[in-house]
């Protein structure tokens, strides 16, 4: 086996401007606000020491925005693009946040069938991971992407229960805000090419409560 060591960080989009309070999935044009160009580039900041090789980023105006602060400190990276982790596809987008926060931001349960599961949002991520341990064994990725696709991958990648009931419970594995925060930083690093290895994670949102506050102002 391959002892040398792969990491990837899986990314969080900074804070959106969303003035309607919208659940906005795939919806086109919602891009980071001011608060979440900061904590992006906190984020870029965080990875200025870290060997990077290679940047992802899911196609969501979002993803692409927060990758391309990340690569103001890596200007020799280019963004590729990975459907793979992409925003969930989501029965819910359109609708007012407010009506999945009363629903426990269980974006699931009870909806009508067609639309991603929590199983299907691990898979793709459990892909993805796969794919970049076998392509870039022994390096550093990046990817930018979303929530539920980092909290499910996760649970995937520690061999834990895929359930909504579990996304939000992650401090068990180091998540320490439980739920991946905005332009956070969650880590697996793989020691050998085992395809069943449990990696060792970890996890930092790069900036203070103050920044995080000021996303719900």
């Amino acid at each position: 086996m391959d002892n040398s060591t792969t990491s990837i960080t899986l990314i969080r989009h900074g804070h959106v401007h969303n003035p309607d309070g919208l659940i906005y999935g795939r919806l086109p044009g919602f891009r980071l606000s001011d608060a979440g160009r900061l904590q992006a580039l906190a984020a870029a900041t965080s990875l200025r020491n870290a060997a990077l090789t290679v940047l992802y980023a899911s196609p969501q105006l979002r993803a692409v925005e927060t990758a391309e602060i990340v690569q103001s400190e890596f200007a020799h990276l280019p963004i590729t693009i990975a459907p793979l982790i992409d925003e969930i596809d989501c029965y819910f987008e359109g609708h007012p946040m407010s009506e999945v926060e009363a629903r426990g931001w269980d974006l699931y349960t009870g909806v009508e069938d067609g639309y991603e599961v929590p199983e299907d949002i691990a898979a793709r991520g459990a892909r993805f991971i796969a794919e970049a341990r076998a392509a870039h064994r022994g390096d550093h990725v990046a990817a930018v992407t979303h929530g539920d696709v980092i909290a499910f991958t996760i649970l995937q990648a520690m061999h834990a229960r895929v359930h909504v009931s579990q996304k939000r419970l992650l401090d068990r594995y180091g998540i320490s805000d439980r739920y991946p925060a905005t332009a956070s930083l969650t880590t697996l690093s793989y020691r050998t090419s085992d395809p069943d290895e449990v990696p060792v994670l970890t996890y930092t949102r790069p900036y203070d409560d103050s920044l995080a506050l000021a996303t719900l102002s």
